[in-house]
């Protein structure tokens, strides 16, 4: 699933129309992304599982150390890619189907041969090669088709002409299908080594393989007939064969998920379910007949969503009293409360979400926007601290730097108000407004304080890469 390419001859050059695979993330409890790049979605929690899931993949393809990052698309098509070498993305989609751990690992150990492979630098000079190529050729082609025009218009020169015409048309059809079938030779493996990777860790590729074969039953009548030599994958069929045939030799093809990974697994499913279908779909999926604590989780997150707080709060205080441990339950309680217009009252859950978490940033970005957003002065000196802290490890995220903003200007720090104002459209990649907030906050610095060069920065910096 790394990349599907179409190649399309235009009269200067060959040109690559790359379209990615899909991945997703989800709009859910911390922050919503607003830059404008891939429509990214953030959750600890699903972050946190997704990051598990990988690890140990990425320990053995020795990738451990690029720092990976796992980054959630808002497309509800199940699909995962890899565009760069430093990024996994997975459609929330792909979650949401993966009625088990393993079948998304397996879709995971897939990206990571890609990634393991080099196969996008690969497939970057491979297109570079093939473009030289299509100029060569058609330098050619253009040269015959002059000396055809130069030479008058009888039968002979015509022909020379025809020879040049086609000198133009013909190596890119040949060049296009070179490159598909390079591509397909990728795919095969990214899937060998995504079975070997797996088996390394002791896990089974049965959920790899239960996903191709789920894709080869969706798209048989879409490849029906199909030339297979067009194609960016191969045919389905043949490549669900094949993984068959290396993957079920593993010695842990009838190994199962651990009971407790499944229930985390579900849990994260029934978060999404709720967060990004309509309630009918939630209450579809988990109907009240349905008492178990994914269940519930989806109904209690439903039901805050929905407007009726004084229910969602006592659903979510009946799962908080089964695992009280659980800082995603106190999370969900903090944002109901908050996106209900009663910050004040979110302070205490977000409080102990955060604790429970590790001090997790997105979830303290939350407590400071609760901090700020209950009008007690007194709490502004803890929302800075906890929002530097918080945008100190995960600095992408644009509303810590908006809730920072707020927090100063409260205090009355517009200098510090507006170096975190631009750096929140920077990151929104709003390059205009970002400028004009960094050249206002120069003014109020003193010349090279940090606060002065960072603002200095921005100013003379190009708006940030989102995709």
């Amino acid at each position: 699933m790394l990349l599907q390419i179409a190649l399309r001859k235009k009269a200067s050059a060959l040109t690559a129309l790359v379209t990615a695979a899909a991945v997703a993330l989800l709009p859910m409890p911390a922050a919503r992304a607003q830059s404008k790049g891939p429509p990214v979605l953030r959750d600890t929690e699903t972050e946190q599982l997704l990051r598990e899931y990988t690890r140990p993949i990425l320990r053995v393809a020795g990738l451990e150390r690029q720092n990976i990052q796992m980054v959630i698309l808002n497309d509800g098509t199940f699909n995962a890619f890899v565009a760069d070498g430093r990024r996994i993305f997975v459609n929330w989609g792909a979650m949401l189907q993966s009625e088990t751990p393993n079948q998304i690992i397996g879709v995971l150990a897939h990206e990571t041969g890609h990634l393991a492979g080099g196969h996008l630098s690969k497939l970057r000079e491979q297109l570079a090669n093939a473009q030289t190529q299509m100029i060569i050729a058609m330098l050619l082609g253009a040269g015959a088709l002059a000396a055809g025009a130069s030479r008058g218009n009888n039968a002979g020169n015509n022909g020379l002409a025809n020879a040049g015409a086609a000198a133009i048309a013909g190596p890119g059809e040949m060049i296009r299908r070179s490159l598909l079938s390079y591509q397909r030779q990728q795919e095969e493996n990214a899937d060998r080594a995504g079975v070997k990777f797996l088996t390394a860790t002791q896990q089974s590729p049965k959920g790899m393989y239960e996903t191709f074969k789920r894709f080869t039953s969706e798209s048989l009548f879409a490849a029906h007939g199909a030339d297979p030599y067009l194609q960016s994958h191969p045919m389905p069929a043949e490549r669900v064969a094949a993984l068959q045939e290396f993957a079920s030799s593993s010695p842990y093809w009838d190994k199962k998920d651990d009971p407790a990974l499944q229930l985390r697994h579900d849990m994260v499913r029934a978060k999404i379910s709720a967060f990004m279908e309509r309630p009918e779909t939630v209450y579809r999926r988990y109907p009240l007949s349905n008492d178990s604590m994914p269940a519930r989780y989806a109904r209690a997150i439903s039901t805050y969503l929905h407007g009726d707080l004084r229910s969602a709060l006592a659903q979510i205080d009946a799962l908080i009293a089964v695992q009280p441990n659980n800082p995603y339950f106190y999370e969900v309680r903090g944002q109901a409360l908050l996106e209900s217009g009663k910050p004040a009252e979110a302070i205490a859950p977000l409080r102990k979400a955060v604790a429970l978490s590790n001090n997790a940033p997105l979830i303290e970005m939350l407590l400071g926007q609760a901090l700020v957003g209950s009008d007690n002065k007194a709490y502004t000196d803890d929302a800075i601290r906890i929002l530097r802290a918080a945008v100190a490890r995960e600095p992408e995220a644009p509303i810590g730097y908006t809730q920072l903003a707020m927090a100063y200007g409260r205090k009355g720090d517009y200098a510090e108000a507006d170096l975190a104002s631009a750096q929140a459209a920077y990151l929104r990649g709003d390059n205009k407004t970002a400028r004009e907030l960094a050249t206002r906050a120069k003014t109020r610095f003193a010349v090279g304080t940090p606060g002065w060069v960072k603002a200095d920065d921005i100013v003379a910096s190009k708006p940030p890469r989102n995709n």
